[in-house]
């Protein structure tokens, strides 16, 4: 299948300034890719090109085979798009703002209400369905905004700092919406600085620097890539001055160890690991367990910025 988003040699330039340059990547369906960067990088130039705001300068992208810069109108059916600033119509009462843009998406009328009630109880907006935009506090803005964004059910939605101003709950509401859509096969592009939420939520993370991208991959090869080898760490349920002599063999890469402890490196953990603890246990040492030290997307992401 050909890949849902496509771009080749995007660029985009204001004046002098080229604020996206020559960036090419693939988005499959059902797949969930976070466009991570420092402020300024070009993130959400680049989502206003996908989205059909920006004509690109140079180079093309597609979503599902159509032309974001020849065929605007039917990339804006395909997509929903939440930008940083929910930018809502305050003196309109929810249930009107949604059918005015379900409307613009040609819902019918059953269908838009439906929709609407669908989402807001959701979110748990139901309850303020009769109170005006203007008086929603900012998390509730930005569900209205989300709402508004998913209302026609896109294929593809592009989401700017979705839980900004959000409380952890409703944070928590939204990554699982968005953990709900991603498995009934839409693709969301995600741009975000909580890098937690690109790692829990991310099959492929893009990070942008001054326009360019600079890293494309999973979580799991990125951190492959820049920080090495996993560390993996045997703690035991007794102190052994003697427990790490039988340690030492050709696939492990020993890294620091105590009378407690032993953190190791190995390429072939499915190998050193049962080996280890049936070597362990061969000369009596009990071991209280075996795990790989987590390494976090944020080590990935200063390495590469800074």
């Amino acid at each position: 299948m050909p890949p849902l988003i496509e771009t080749a040699g995007l660029t985009k330039q204001f004046d002098t300034l080229i604020a996206v340059n020559d960036l090419t990547f693939t988005v499959a369906e059902g797949e969930v890719l976070a466009l991570l960067g420092p402020n300024g990088a070009g993130k959400t130039t680049t989502v206003r090109m996908l989205s059909s705001i920006l004509k690109p300068t140079r180079g093309y992208a597609r979503i599902a085979s159509h032309d974001v810069a020849r065929e605007p109108r039917l990339v804006r059916h395909l997509i929903g798009h939440l930008t940083e600033f929910p930018g809502l119509y305050l003196r309109m009462r929810p249930l009107d703002y949604l059918d005015f843009f379900g409307e613009l998406q040609h819902l019918p009328q059953a269908e838009r209400r439906a929709r609407a009630e669908e989402l807001m109880q959701h979110f748990e907006l139901w309850d303020a369905r009769d109170r005006r935009l203007g008086n929603f506090s900012k998390g509730m803005r930005q569900k209205m905004a989300l709402i508004r964004a998913m209302l026609h059910n896109p294929r593809v939605l592009f989401l700017d700092e979705p839980t900004s101003a959000m409380d952890p709950h409703s944070a928590k509401q939204v990554r699982d919406a968005i953990a709900g859509l991603r498995g009934r096969g839409h693709t969301i592009v995600l741009c975000t600085h909580n890098l937690y939420e690109a790692e829990s939520l991310a099959d492929h993370i893009a990070v942008i620097r001054k326009g360019q991208l600079i890293a494309f991959g999973s979580p799991t090869q990125l951190k492959l890539d820049l920080l090495g080898l996993p560390l993996w760490e045997v703690r035991l349920a007794r102190p052994s001055a003697h427990a790490w002599q039988p340690m030492l063999n050709e696939h492990a890469h020993i890294h620091s160890s105590d009378a407690w402890s032993l953190r190791y490196h190995t390429e072939h953990p499915e190998i050193t690991n049962p080996l280890l603890l049936r070597e362990l246990a061969a000369h009596g040492v009990d071991v209280l367990r075996l795990t790989e030290l987590p390494r976090s997307l944020e080590e990935v992401y200063l390495k590469l910025v800074q």
